[in-house]
């Protein structure tokens, strides 16, 4: 299958999700600029000062937004299936790696959770004042950290996880904090407000 460049970056790329990118680098405007010649992927890895993580996503360009005379663009990629380095390449400007797909173990949903998820999902939005996506039960789990920050830390760690029943109940406790917080910040406002009449 060759070698995947490979693009290190301060967020992570959850399957399905999609992220506007700026590049400006000359070695990753190459790498984009072959990406967009061939219709071919690079994998996004998620790299802050502890270092570049291991196991990240496969993207592929789905819009250019703009491009500048200097060479530099504006795109939107896609997320597409996991993956793991299993060794470093090198012969390019920008770093390669060979790697192996990475997929869920098996395991069996547990409806009740799907729907919790869901529910915590739908509160979430409307207290944040955001109307909640339909979201289909395909990786429900991605689907919900692309649409709430969570920060990089959480969802490479949802990334990393193999079970997708796993990554519902780590959702889940996470969407309770959110919701707690965001019922709290409204609650404050709404004092706030009524004490200047």
């Amino acid at each position: 299958m060759g070698a995947l460049g490979l693009f290190p970056l301060e967020i992570v790329l959850l399957p399905g999700e999609l992220v506007p990118l700026h590049i400006f680098e000359p070695r990753y405007r190459e790498l984009i600029g072959e990406c967009l010649d061939e219709d071919g992927e690079f994998g996004l890895l998620f790299a802050d000062d502890r270092g570049v993580r291991e196991l990240g996503t496969r993207a592929r360009v789905v819009e250019v937004v703009e491009r500048f005379d200097d060479g530099r663009l504006n795109i939107v990629v896609a997320g597409g299936e996991r993956f793991r380095v299993l060794e470093r390449t090198s012969g390019r400007t920008y770093q390669t790696a060979e790697v192996e797909s990475v997929e869920d173990d098996e395991d069996e949903l547990v409806p009740e959770e799907v729907e919790r998820v869901r529910r915590l999902y739908r509160r979430v939005a409307q207290i944040a004042g955001s109307e909640p996506d339909e979201l289909g039960d395909e990786q429900l789990s991605f689907g919900v950290a692309a649409r709430i920050d969570f920060g990089p830390e959480m969802k490479q760690r949802l990334l990393e996880l193999r079970s997708e029943q796993a990554r519902l109940r780590l959702l889940a406790r996470l969407l309770e904090t959110a919701e707690e917080a965001l019922a709290q910040v409204a609650e404050r406002r709404r004092r706030a407000q009524s004490n200047g009449n």
